[in-house]
């Protein structure tokens, strides 16, 4: 395995700055954003796509420091009920792809995406509840009509490029567990598989270690973000889960985002690599830092001294006692 960043907490940086930082700090590999929420800020996707000496280029910076990218990001809506929006990330995510495959990046990360609630609704609508009759009816519409023909044609086109998608777990998105991710791959594509995130997870009630196992066992693990979550018990006996105080109202909120180990113990950590090893994944695990009460710098580093020791970087040992 191999520790990263999600580089979009740099984008004050040159990419230069950037991979200079990464590599001091201790890491080996970048996620690099090309569109979408996240920006650009390290990645003119037209000018790459266009010049493969500008690619050339850009990849030697990269390697010449002894690093990887372990994927291209471009976290949209592809099935936004705004046509504009809905059109950027579709673009955004297929020229991605594309530069993937130019450039031998073998994920690209995103979301799912959510639908409105019918063909003329101007906001997206994310059901959370199968009563009142009429959530359910607009989460099926939106699988059926929305969801699967969008990501089918994103599926074939990852495929004929020999890249993998990998889909972030997120509230608010259609696929936002093991069972959702599992339902868009079968409908569509195996190249469609999941960028775990286990701070969603534990927001949901679910087990990050329990999910790395489902998604294992099915060949759906492609990438993986380090970010924690604390739960506050008493916010939540007050908010619920589904708490929908903005992040920085820290004091309140149900559960906040928290650098790797400030929500959870070393030890679940710990146990989250050993199953990524065990149900196969031995790849990238790159941070990403959203922590509301440290710096970027400090939370930063905490991330990174936090992951690395726990990180599995061998190939396993022949059983030699058994």
């Amino acid at each position: 395995m191999k520790s990263g960043v999600f580089t979009v907490l740099f984008a004050d940086k040159s990419f230069e700055e950037m991979l200079d930082y990464v590599k001091a700090a201790g890491l080996e590999a970048v996620e690099i954003g090309t569109g979408g929420y996240p920006g650009n800020a390290h990645c003119d996707i037209d000018a790459l796509l266009e010049d493969e000496s500008l690619r050339q280029e850009y990849l030697k910076k990269v390697h010449d420091r002894g690093l990887i990218i372990s994927a291209f990001s471009c976290h949209g809506n592809p099935i936004d009920p705004n046509e504009a929006f809905a059109k950027e990330s579709v673009e955004a995510l297929e020229k991605t792809i594309k530069l993937a495959s130019l450039m031998d990046v073998p994920v690209v990360n995103g979301f799912s995406g959510t639908a409105g609630d019918h063909d003329g609704a101007k906001l997206p609508n994310w059901p959370v509840a199968p009563w009142p009759a009429e959530y359910s009816d607009i989460l099926e519409w939106q699988w059926e009509e929305k969801l699967i023909p969008c990501w089918k044609k994103i599926g074939k086109l990852a495929e004929e490029h020999n890249v993998k998608i990998g889909i972030e777990l997120h509230g608010g998105f259609l696929v936002h567990s093991p069972h959702t991710m599992l339902r868009l791959r079968e409908a569509t594509s195996p190249a469609i598989g999941a960028n775990l995130d286990p701070s969603h997870l534990w927001w949901q009630g679910i087990d990050p270690v329990a999910a790395i196992k489902i998604l294992g066992k099915a060949g759906a693990l492609h990438h993986f973000h380090a970010k924690d979550t604390y739960l506050d018990q008493d916010n939540i006996n007050m908010h619920g889960l589904l708490d929908m105080q903005p992040y920085s109202e820290v004091q309140s909120r149900a559960w906040s985002f928290r650098s790797v180990g400030c929500g959870h113990s070393m030890q679940e950590w710990s146990d989250m690599i050993s199953a990524l090893r065990t149900y196969g994944y031995d790849y990238v695990v790159s941070i990403e830092h959203e922590d509301p009460i440290m710096s970027i710098n400090e939370g930063f580093q905490r991330a990174v001294d936090n992951v690395n020791s726990v990180l599995i970087r061998e190939e396993p040992a022949e059983m030699w006692w058994a």
